[in-house]
């Protein structure tokens, strides 16, 4: 699992990123608010760090990023295919290529389709049920897309 250097901190991003407001995770470690501040700036840039550096070492182009959600949406130059980075409490840092697969007959069927329902448990995202882990992955990261344009 993706843990940086200080678990508390990450602890503070997580609750964040599911909406929990500065002065609730301060009143729920019993810390002033401030400091609950200075941990997830720092958390921030730790992770938006980390995304950049696992987009160079995936050869993934850019294109946005979103340090308080944990996310990075970008383009494969090898795969020529979009790509998403994103940080799971549960799974870690994870690389997704958009692509049409014969999920029903690929061995790691079920560990995608509990990844990306994970994750979307994790952001508090809605999503149709479906059996087809190309059509989870599409309307999840479209939805995970809206929602870091509006942050």
């Amino acid at each position: 699992m993706f843990l940086p250097a200080g678990e508390k901190q990450f602890k503070f991003w997580v609750l964040r990123r599911n909406g929990l407001p500065n002065i609730n995770i301060a009143k729920q470690f019993g810390v002033s608010r401030q400091a609950v501040s200075r941990a997830l700036l720092s958390m921030d840039k730790r992770i938006e760090e980390t995304l950049l550096e696992m987009a160079r070492a995936n050869r993934i182009e850019v294109e946005r990023v979103n340090p308080k959600k944990g996310v990075l949406f970008g383009h494969s130059v090898p795969f020529k295919a979009s790509a998403i980075i994103f940080i799971s409490a549960k799974h870690g840092m994870q690389v997704w290529y958009e692509h049409e697969g014969d999920c029903g007959s690929c061995e790691r069927y079920r560990e995608c389709i509990e990844l990306l329902w994970d994750f979307a448990e994790e952001m508090q995202i809605k999503l149709k049920s479906s059996e087809d882990p190309t059509k989870i992955a599409d309307e999840l990261f479209g939805k995970l897309k809206e929602m870091t344009e509006e942050a």
